[in-house]
């Protein structure tokens, strides 16, 4: 099968003779379609299977984004090997002040990370935000705390799967997805057995605010949980309580019911905010009565300075060749905001990017190739006062390329081709690839909290190799 371009079209085989396209031959299925009802059918289908974030349907789009199995394999061995040097960064930071200090965290966030969790994973679950193109695959940021979409993602493959218009593209293409569900049980399983869990199986809480958009992903994960045989709840951590029954060692507590693994949704940022509301859950942890995936070391990889951590040289003894070459090829340059790189970063806007060392959903980024020269000096201003008043650090980080292909869009009472950026996520569950989040955007910041849309992924190959 065709590779697809960063601009949608796709490659030339070796003789010049156009290869099969899934891309062409899926728009011409969408254009002999009734796109009207392709449409609406596509979004009762998605309201029914609780596929919204925040009530919103989570994808407006009538075409999953393809994958090449050249390029899922390339994809799988970064990924997985930046999973292992967040791994490897979080074992070090623990017990390193001084890398601590430089990565950004804050006192209460020590405090939680030096608190052992009973095992050494200390991201069971994360995400690593990708840009894959033909020639490179660069990795935006890293995600090693608390990942959404995953069940969202396999919802939405099924989806597709089960549209009509698949059927006749089976016909020329073999069509996989991948289903992370089963995989990010599996690994929390993993995370419970390596913790010395006992019970088979455990009961396990899903923990977060009741208020936020991600619940009905919540609920999806629950009800497959609970149907693979493992009993599962979603909760608020103001719900949780942790107490002692009839002479026994103190246990957490939710609607009655002993918890024995918790997959935290719940932020760090949140915890620290909010310490009385979730004291139940963190004194659970600290006491080692209940196993807690992520555990609360994982806010180390998880800042934006991890990816300084990797570029910067005073690190460098903490990676190998083969570990530094890995970086080269696929993490950017990647610097704290300080007094050192004012001027650099004030010279060369148009290839550098702002962001705070810990903020979700694309807030206080500043893109400096879509940002006026007065205010990218502003952004840098704020930057540097905070780094200098020890309020927050930032990092500035260069321009990656960027893929760019046009998807089938519903738009009122009809069907629009529009140019998206995509943002290619594969997720790692205990350092393995099981899946990814794939999100569109018309603009510079391509997630779903800012306003993007999400689409499955396929690894797609023509039947029998086909040109």
């Amino acid at each position: 099968m065709a590779a697809v371009g960063g601009d949608g079209r796709p490659e030339r085989g070796r003789r010049g003779a156009r290869l099969i396209d899934p891309v062409a031959e899926w728009r011409l299925l969408v254009t002999t379609g009734a796109t009207r009802d392709l449409c609406s059918a596509l979004a009762g289908r998605m309201r029914e299977r609780r596929l919204t974030f925040g009530g919103r349907l989570l994808c407006p789009f009538l075409r999953p984004f393809f994958l090449d199995p050249r390029d899922e394999a390339r994809v799988r061995q970064a990924a997985e090997t930046l999973w292992r040097l967040g791994e490897r960064l979080a074992s070090s930071a623990a017990g390193d002040a001084d890398l601590l200090e430089y990565l950004g965290l804050n006192e209460d966030e020590i405090r939680l990370a030096q608190i052992d969790p009973g095992y050494d994973v200390a991201s069971s679950a994360a995400r690593a935000d990708a840009f894959l193109l033909p020639g490179s695959l660069q990795f935006a940021e890293y995600n090693a705390e608390s990942p959404a979409g995953a069940g969202y993602s396999q919802r939405l493959s099924e989806l597709f799967d089960a549209e009509p218009m698949m059927a006749p593209f089976k016909k020329r293409f073999d069509v996989r997805y991948y289903t992370p569900i089963p995989e990010l049980l599996d690994a929390l399983l993993q995370s419970y057995h390596d913790w010395g869990g006992t019970e088979r199986p455990p009961r396990v809480a899903i923990v977060d605010w009741r208020e936020v958009p991600t619940w009905s992903e919540f609920e999806l994960l629950r009800d497959a949980f609970t149907a693979a045989g493992v009993p599962t709840m979603v909760v608020d951590p103001r719900d949780l309580v942790f107490e002692r029954h009839a002479h026994q060692p103190r246990v957490l507590v939710a609607n009655g019911q002993r918890i024995d693994l918790v997959y935290r949704r719940v932020l760090i940022n949140d915890i620290v905010a909010r310490p009385d509301e979730c004291r139940a859950l963190v004194d659970a942890y600290q006491a080692g009565a209940v196993c807690v995936a992520n555990t609360l070391r994982c806010k180390i990889p998880h800042k934006k300075a991890f990816f300084a951590a990797l570029t910067d040289e005073r690190w460098a003894s903490h990676f190998d060749a083969v570990d530094r070459a890995a970086i080269a090829a696929h993490v950017p340059w990647t610097r704290l905001v300080n007094e050192h790189v004012a001027d650099h970063i004030r010279r060369h806007r148009e290839t550098l990017v702002l962001k705070p060392n810990d903020e979700y959903g694309g807030t206080g980024v500043t893109l400096g190739w879509e940002t006026s020269e007065r205010e990218w000096d502003s952004a840098i201003e704020k930057a540097l006062k905070e780094w200098e008043q020890a309020e927050r650090l930032w990092v500035v980080q260069e321009r990656i390329n960027v893929r760019r292909e046009a998807f089938p869009v519903c738009e009122g009472d009809g069907v629009v081709e529009r140019d998206m950026l995509v943002d290619f996520a594969p997720y790692l569950f205990r350092g393995r690839v099981a899946g990814f989040l794939t999100r569109l955007s018309a603009t510079g910041l391509a997630n779903v909290t800012s306003g993007g849309g999400q689409v499955p992924a396929f690894v797609v190959s023509a039947k029998g190799g086909g040109g």
